[in-house]
């Protein structure tokens, strides 16, 4: 018997993806992400089996297709910090992308949900891991500055990632004004802020080079 359309497995996911910001694990009910799918329950669970099963499908699929892309852009060997700004960008743009589902995600686990929990203490290690290891190498270049590699990692992530969490936590609330809104999609999680803010985070972390003296 031949296998239902993927069609169904994109919808499905799209459902929890757009469900599970606003209503978390607990209550992401296999039923409410069928109706928003628009497809039966027998269909859910010939594809994903359980509940727990389509949220593990979920958070890794969207884990997943980041870290390869944060996987290419850390390959530049020869030159590390070029490495480390196209990596921190990739991760910027991801939590910028996803902010209310990883604030959903980070509420669940810090409340115990299980799923969550194991969620992050997987893959958290894996995108840090990527960044120790290019902070090491922009050390040994020495283009770096020889602080303590964790606290280079503690940086990068506060500076980068903190504002699009925690800003957008307060900017999206009901009731601010739609002014504020703009102002924190242009100046802070556009494009150009999360280049522009990475730029300052490396500007702190790179060897001041010499300058060049001029003859006259």
């Amino acid at each position: 018997m031949p296998r239902p359309s993927r069609n169904v497995d994109a919808a499905l996911l799209a459902a929890g993806r757009a469900l599970y910001p606003a209503v978390g694990m607990r209550a992401l009910s296999v039923r409410r992400v069928a109706e928003h799918a628009g497809v039966n329950l027998g269909m859910f669970h010939y594809h994903f089996g359980s509940k727990e099963q389509f949220i593990r499908t979920l958070l890794t699929q969207l884990y997943d297709g980041m870290f390869a892309e944060l996987a290419l852009a850390a390959a530049n060997d020869a030159r590390p910090v070029e490495a480390l700004r196209a990596a921190a960008i990739v991760i910027a743009r991801f939590v910028r992308d996803h902010r209310l589902l990883l604030r959903r995600l980070m509420a669940d686990a810090m409340n115990g949900e299980t799923l969550a929990v194991e969620f992050a203490a997987a893959n958290l290690p894996r995108h840090f891991g990527v960044i120790l290891g290019l902070v090491h190498a922009g050390q040994r270049a020495g283009a770096l500055k020889p602080v303590p590699p964790a606290q280079a990692v503690a940086f990068i992530a506060g500076a980068v990632g903190g504002p699009i969490i925690i800003g957008g936590a307060i900017v999206e609330r009901d009731g601010m004004p739609a002014a504020l809104r703009r102002t924190f999609e242009t100046a802070v999680v556009s494009d150009q802020a999360l280049a522009e803010r990475v730029d300052l985070v490396l500007a702190g972390l790179c060897v001041a080079r010499p300058a060049r003296k001029t003859t006259r």
